[in-house]
């Protein structure tokens, strides 16, 4: 209710002040106006008070005011047009250029007339230049108002819709892990269930006929089902509880037991963004596991430090030919390509190829101020 009477108040005290100013001019030049002329005053203000609701209407009104104010041969030229001002600039303010452009030469051929009629002073004075300029300059500024207004809509526009944006890219790169980490899981499963099933058939074929091949199948599928579940585990604990550059070293104590021999080098500071933190992690598991399924028992180096607003990220091993790693990394879900679009996605980059002393090295640079943080899945 308050914000509906605010600007009602505000035009009440500018016709309040429109007719003061006409009554103090009037009584400056020791003419007191008479009971009509004071009526009038606050009839040509009035107008004011539409001008909200209807800016046009009550610019026609202000000048057919003026037209009878100025018929009651009042001795005022100063203040008579503040009303007709205000009304003009809400017009343009209201409607923008091309209302300002329609109203601005009938304002000014209405103004001229009165000059003409009632003025004392001639037409080509600087009394008309004056009053000509009291109808541009508030059209100009109503204007200016009016484009400045439509800026800042536009603007704000642009920023909702880039927020909506980077809320979609959020969405889209959190569908994209979760389709991912299904792929794994998939992958996981079907080839287990395979191997489980060839494995189980062949045990029921050759159980009576040859019980030491039927017991090795057996021994295969108690295999594969341990090595199903254990991926299985730790992809569904990284969704569970993200990991990060801090849990390297339990990363690498697990995989020294399964002959990788790794040296740990990492300088980093607290408070890495989750989204850089988490994708560090899994591009190092990935490389090693890579490591480890291709190169056998060798050793490995991982360095990761903070340099100029980046983490770098460097893994090497001693171990492996070229040919067979590339092979590997480049034909799986969890490869290079997997490893290359973590990093693109928070706008870094990852390398891998030979070494220089041999073995295959793995590099990758992360970005720590990353255009859009994404909680890790």
């Amino acid at each position: 209710m308050i914000r509906i009477a605010r600007p009602l108040l505000i035009d009440v005290a500018l016709v309040l002040a429109c007719s003061v100013a006409m009554f103090t001019e009037q009584a400056l030049r020791n003419l007191p106006p008479s009971p009509a002329a004071g009526a009038m005053f606050v009839v040509t203000s009035l107008p004011v008070l539409l001008r909200r609701q209807a800016p046009s209407g009550s610019l026609v009104l202000a000048f057919v005011a003026l037209f009878g104010l100025a018929e009651l041969d009042v001795d005022i030229y100063s203040t008579i047009g503040f009303p007709a001002v205000l009304c003009a600039y809400t017009l343009a303010d209201r409607y923008g250029r091309r209302a300002a452009l329609i109203s601005a030469p009938i304002a000014a051929g209405l103004t001229i007339a009165i000059l003409q009629i009632y003025s004392p002073h001639v037409l080509f004075s600087w009394s008309t230049v004056q009053n000509l300029a009291l109808v541009v300059l508030p059209l100009a500024l109503g204007v200016a108002a009016h484009d400045h207004r439509a800026w800042r809509e536009v603007m704000v526009e642009r920023a909702q819709a880039a927020e909506r944006n980077q809320e979609e890219i959020a969405r889209r790169r959190v569908s994209d892990e979760r389709l991912r980490i299904a792929r794994d899981v998939h992958d996981v499963v079907a080839h287990a269930l395979v191997t489980i099933n060839v494995q189980a058939g062949v045990g029921a074929f050759l159980v009576r006929t040859d019980p030491d091949e039927a017991h090795l199948a057996l021994r295969t599928i108690k295999q594969v089902s341990g090595d199903a579940l254990g991926d299985l585990r730790a992809t569904l604990g990284v969704i569970r509880s993200p990991q990060g550059i801090d849990t390297l070293g339990d990363l690498a104590e697990s995989l020294r037991t399964a002959g990788l021999q790794i040296t740990l080098d990492v300088k980093t500071e607290e408070g890495l963004p989750t989204s850089v933190d988490s994708t560090a992690y899994r591009i190092v598991q990935e490389s090693l596991t890579n490591t480890l399924k291709h190169a056998g028992r060798t050793s490995a180096r991982i360095t990761v430090a903070q340099q100029e607003g980046r983490l770098l990220i460097e893994i090497t091993d001693d171990g492996g030919t070229p040919t067979e790693q590339q092979l590997s990394v480049s034909g799986s879900g969890n490869g290079l390509r997997g490893m290359r679009e973590r990093a693109a996605a928070l706008g870094g980059s990852l390398e891998a190829g030979p070494g220089p002393d041999g073995g295959w090295r793995v590099t990758a640079e992360l970005p720590l101020s990353s255009p859009l943080e994404v909680p890790a899945t």
